[in-house]
């Protein structure tokens, strides 16, 4: 499917004009003009700079604005997901935002007593259109994190999809996708807060911890 003028334009959630947004995208890409190039390094900046927390989850609309997770510098897949293709539309590179439901094989002892799962619902990656092509790039997991769980980082090359690590750097299953919901010129906030608070009603409540922390002082459960 060919990008429409709605993957182009700044959105409630998807805020590619704000300011910071624009700032942001500015100074990362320079002088870069190939698209690949720019979408590449959006994508790394956007999943080490913004450190990936899923305990602070803001299920409002500003909550899950991109220009939101830009200006705390933490966020979690959906709104990494919405910062990427901001960052991209802000450049001129039509971008959307795609969901589906994992199963998560790596978790934390608090995070796993908090959704009693390893399901997760409504998992973000970013869409951009690049060279004719859709390509899916999930800015979710930042270096450091990974480092600490034992996976590698996931690379986005800006021509082939980059969705998951499927295995642990031992060769342990680390993350499956099992349903598919869908790719949205906004974030569908109302869908993803009613489906958190139906299946994660504690997890929305986890302000303080800090995830990151968790998975350095302890085994990662799998």
């Amino acid at each position: 499917m060919l990008p429409t003028i709605e993957t182009l334009q700044s959105t409630p959630t998807i805020d590619s004009q704000d300011p910071r947004v624009v700032e942001f995208a500015s100074q990362i890409c320079g002088g870069l003009s190939n698209s690949i190039d720019v979408a590449k390094a959006l994508y790394l900046a956007v999943r080490d700079e913004i450190r990936y927390d899923p305990y602070k989850v803001d299920l409002s609309e500003v909550g899950m604005k991109a220009s939101t997770a830009l200006t705390q510098g933490f966020g979690w897949c959906v709104t990494k997901s919405a910062l990427l293709a901001a960052a991209c539309r802000s450049r001129g590179i039509p971008a959307r935002v795609g969901f589906a439901d994992v199963r998560n094989h790596l978790s934390t002892e608090r995070l796993r007593s908090v959704i009693d799962t390893n399901d997760y619902v409504w998992h973000g990656y970013t869409s951009i259109f690049l060279r004719g092509r859709w390509c899916k790039a999930t800015p979710a997991f930042n270096r450091s994190l990974c480092s600490k769980l034992g996976v590698e980082p996931l690379e986005f090359d800006g021509r082939n999809d980059s969705l998951h690590q499927e295995f642990d750097t031992q060769g342990r299953r680390h993350l499956e996708y099992i349903r598919q919901r869908g790719e949205f010129d906004d974030v569908p906030v109302a869908e993803i807060r009613a489906a958190f608070l139906h299946h994660y009603p504690r997890l929305v409540q986890l302000g303080q911890a800090d995830f990151e922390h968790d998975v350095a002082k302890e085994t990662p459960l799998r």
